[in-house]
């Protein structure tokens, strides 16, 4: 199938977007270890993925793009998990899987896994044709953005990466004008990467969004930089739905990357995997409609049936999740006007729950105090969504969704790493992509936790 028949029009998607309808088990709350298995869908293909055409370099993207976030971890220790590390092999083997089916695109950042993916990627990759493959990295100089720390932090990558070039690069997560002035203007960083793209040493410059519709505005119409790309976070759940605690949805930031002819590269697709598993009554209705495909594939296939979305971010820890993927856009059907309709209503469904918008990004992490936050909310949120949060002792069912919460907790999180261990220190809160007040978060669970078993 070639590009231009996977491609749908951007009016008659929108439009499709507007139609249609409005919008357990005791371990059932465990965050990873709870999540549904996808469904296995026969062959995958090889010679079928779907492909983008980047308007820069005239890439040849696949619509599947690698993340590299949530790399497989081999412990080395049960009792510490300070003591893990990536699982070097089974990095190797879904790097191998995922090219020989056709994925091309990987993206990583100094940050991710503790700091070590950007080494187990080009341990991965290089053992592959560089021509095999586009590679995109992050100046990611939250912590230390100096000057000389943030060169520094480029030539590392170049080193563990392997590589003497970048295909795609980023400016990395920035949210507000104060500290994007703080991190790349006021010390050179953005005059130093703008000569690098000028040397070809990075083949596309572009950055990631997390923040506020006015400094969207300012960063794509007035910093006076042509970015060759963005990266936005985008699926159907906040399509209409302002992101996190920020004032603006997916949809505002696609449309304006689309009038400025800026191709959007995808993160997020799954929501940090809440899509992938989500509640009771959005299965339900899933399965009403299609009970043979993966929950996942309908968020890969929203987002990917818009035409000027590059690739599709999907940290893939798992070979069947990569597996499942693959089979989803290769090739990419796009969304129908139905199926459209059901995810608004699947959309509508889950903002009847209050959860927390954690992606699990681990941005937050460590913890200074030792708290699993990731792992906190992802308990949390899956609790709500399956039904397994009792508010009242008088409610149908609360004895056995008191005990499932609770025991859930100790099972997924250490009882040294849970709520009540915050101490307000504010740190967490100032690296988090998703602006979550995370020390106001820990205490209402704190204190959800404690009504529970008072009340036992």
């Amino acid at each position: 199938m070639s590009d231009e028949n996977q491609k749908i029009e951007r009016r008659d998607f929108l439009k499709l977007l507007g139609t249609g309808a409005s919008l357990l088990a005791l371990n059932g709350c465990k965050a990873d270890q709870g999540r549904m298995p996808t469904p296995e869908r026969g062959e995958v293909p090889t010679d079928k993925m779907t492909y983008r055409t980047d308007p820069v370099k005239g890439d040849r993207v696949s619509l599947l793009g690698y993340g590299c976030m949530r790399l497989p971890w081999r412990p080395k220790s049960a009792l510490r998990e300070e003591q893990s590390e990536i699982d070097q092999e089974a990095v190797n083997a879904s790097v191998d899987y995922a090219i020989a089916h056709g994925v091309n695109y990987f993206d990583t950042s100094p940050r991710y896994c503790k700091g070590m993916s950007e080494r187990s990627m080009g341990i991965a990759l290089s053992r592959h044709p560089r021509d095999k493959y586009f590679l995109a990295t992050k100046m990611s100089n939250q912590a230390a953005w100096s000057r000389e720390a943030s060169l520094a932090m480029y030539d590392q990558s170049l080193k563990e990466l392997k590589v003497d070039y970048f295909d795609y690069y980023l400016v990395h997560s920035v949210g507000t004008l104060e500290n994007y002035k703080k991190r790349y203007l006021d010390n050179g960083i953005m005059d130093f990467m703008l000569k690098e793209r000028e040397a070809g040493r990075i083949r596309h410059l572009g950055w990631s969004f997390h923040g506020q519709k006015d400094f969207f505005d300012y960063m794509m119409k007035e910093s006076g930089v042509k970015w060759d790309f963005v990266q936005i976070q985008l699926n159907y759940f906040d399509w209409k739905t302002a992101l996190g605690n920020t004032n603006v949805d997916a949809k505002y930031l696609y449309d304006v990357l689309t009038e400025l002819a800026v191709p959007a590269i995808i993160m997020e697709p799954l929501l940090g995997g809440r899509l992938a598993r989500p509640n009771h009554k959005a299965q339900a209705l899933f399965r009403q409609f299609n009970p043979n495909v993966s929950f996942a594939s309908w968020a890969f296939r929203f987002a990917g049936s818009l035409p000027n979305v590059l690739t599709l971010l999907s940290g893939m820890t798992f070979m069947e999740d990569l597996r499942d993927n693959i089979r989803t856009l290769a090739p990419l059907v796009p969304i129908t006007s139905e199926e459209s309709a059901l995810l608004e209503e699947v959309a509508q469904s889950m903002l009847e729950f209050q959860t927390i918008p954690c992606t699990g990004c681990q941005y937050c992490m460590p913890c200074p105090y030792g708290l699993d936050i990731p792992g906190i909310f992802a308990h949390y949120n899956r609790c709500l969504d399956e039904g397994n949060f009792p508010e009242t002792a008088q409610e149908e069912n609360y004895k056995k969704a008191r005990r499932a919460f609770l025991i859930g907790l100790d099972r997924s999180v250490p009882r040294l790493r849970q709520a009540n261990r915050c101490t307000d220190c504010g740190v967490c809160q100032k690296t988090c992509p998703q602006n979550i007040r995370i020390p106001k978060e820990m205490q209402k669970i704190d204190r959800y936790v404690e009504k529970l078993k008072q009340e036992g």
